[in-house]
């Protein structure tokens, strides 16, 4: 048996078109989770920018999972009781507090406390290039799965509602517009979504909607049929750039 597997090898080595046929038929053999687990590790950007500190930090969860053969993220509304982003579709999460080991930490305390998701029910995948939220907040995105059965509990002073939108909306033109704002770079997206069963209507925009678009270019390989600022390819340059500019801004 492993002289065989050497000869694969061997022949592998030798003739590099068929390891790629080999790499792309393993990949297609992978479940749609695997697939995007795979994907998006290669976007962890790990402790790149946990330095940063002039700024105070948050994080947010992004939950995704799949249902019926297709990968969704969940969501939340914010309590319109609270000061900040009152009624706002947010993910879940929030400021860094003093107990906290890192940004993963800092998300997964939150979505317990806001939505009742135990953290030992996460799958981690990894941080994204941190955010400067319009709060002066350094917001680092934390990827993760979740099961599918997962059923949320909010904390109704923190959370009015929690639903789920199909991953593959936030490259779909039929219900975004988007906006120029002075200061911004690019433009400012907007999704209007309405959930089947209960038929309510969810506005998602600015910080949430970006993130949802990012992850959605990145997890489905696709490009939205719309314009975005950052190469699709090769998102996280414009990301970095982007931070490093706003955070040196901001400390002059």
């Amino acid at each position: 048996m492993r002289s065989l597997f050497s000869f694969a090898k061997s022949v592998l080595y030798l003739f590099p078109g068929l390891q790629h046929t080999y790499c792309r038929s393993a990949y297609c053999g992978m479940s749609m989770k695997e697939k995007a687990k795979t994907t998006l590790k290669r976007y962890d950007i790990g402790r790149k920018f946990s330095h940063l500190s002039s700024l105070p930090k948050a994080s947010v969860l992004i939950p995704l999972f799949v249902r019926n053969g297709e990968l969704h993220v969940l969501m939340t509304v914010r309590s319109i009781e609270l000061k900040n982003s009152g009624g706002q579709v947010c993910f879940p999460g929030g400021k860094c507090e003093p107990k906290d080991h890192d940004e993963i930490d800092t998300a997964l305390r939150e979505a317990r406390e806001e939505i009742g998701l135990p953290p030992d029910k996460v799958e981690v995948i990894g941080r994204l290039v941190p955010v400067i939220s319009k709060a002066g907040m350094l917001v680092t995105p934390v990827m993760a799965f979740i099961e599918e059965t997962f059923q949320a509990q909010p904390s109704p002073d923190e959370v009015s509602d929690v639903f789920t939108v199909p991953l593959h909306y936030f490259i779909n033109p039929a219900r975004h517009t988007a906006q120029a704002i002075p200061g911004l770079p690019g433009r400012l997206h907007f999704f209007t979504y309405e959930e089947p069963k209960t038929g309510k209507s969810y506005l998602i925009w600015g910080l949430t909607a970006t993130l949802a678009l990012l992850v959605a270019v990145l997890a489905l390989g696709k490009k939205p049929r719309f314009d975005v600022v950052f190469d699709v390819e090769d998102p996280l340059p414009f990301f970095e750039s982007s931070l490093t500019k706003r955070y040196l801004r901001g400390k002059l």
